[in-house]
């Protein structure tokens, strides 16, 4: 693990990953650039560390668009890590937005049956957003949080499929 990486207080530490040989996508809006430089450099760190090679990186405007982003890519990649920001202001926007995506890419993860690493933070202001963003100084590195999760997820479920091609009549 790579020493600017440190993981938030509840997160497993993922050792032994190996996503050789797997196809990533990295899906990341474009709101906050300082915030998103983080996520997006920690889930490159992350995905390297897991024997990643060459992952894609699909830039969207906003989180808001990151769940159609997965859809049209999920189809095409074995896993795929979504890297977002919303900041919570004075209005609902906040609500809707953090609903939409969350639910979004959560359905086409299930739908699709891809496992998707999930870096959006949802914060309610700009200094917890780079707390998290695996910046010099960050506490957490959730892009690379949710680069990892990906591969564990994918090797995980790879595993148990080969080790048991009975199971999979039933999907």
């Amino acid at each position: 693990m790579s020493s600017r990486t440190t993981l938030g207080p509840a997160a497993p530490a993922l050792t032994g990953l190996d996503g050789s040989g797997f196809t990533v996508a990295v899906i990341a809006s474009q709101w906050h650039e300082a915030v998103m430089t983080g996520l997006l450099d920690g889930a490159l760190r992350g995905l390297a560390d897991c024997a990643v090679n060459d992952p894609v990186v699909v830039r969207v405007p906003g989180s808001f668009e990151l769940p159609v982003a997965c859809s049209i890519l999920a189809d095409h990649f074995d896993a795929l890590v979504a890297l977002g920001v919303v900041i919570r202001g004075g209005t609902p926007h906040f609500d809707y937005v953090c609903d939409a995506a969350t639910r979004g890419i959560t359905d086409v993860a299930v739908r699709t049956k891809t496992p998707i690493g999930f870096g959006v933070l949802t914060c309610d202001d700009d200094a917890q957003a780079l707390d998290r963003a695996g910046l010099k100084g960050s506490h957490e590195d959730k892009g690379y949080e949710a680069a990892q999760a990906a591969i564990a997820t994918l090797t995980a479920m790879s595993t148990v499929l080969a080790s048991s091609p009975q199971q999979t009549q039933r999907a």
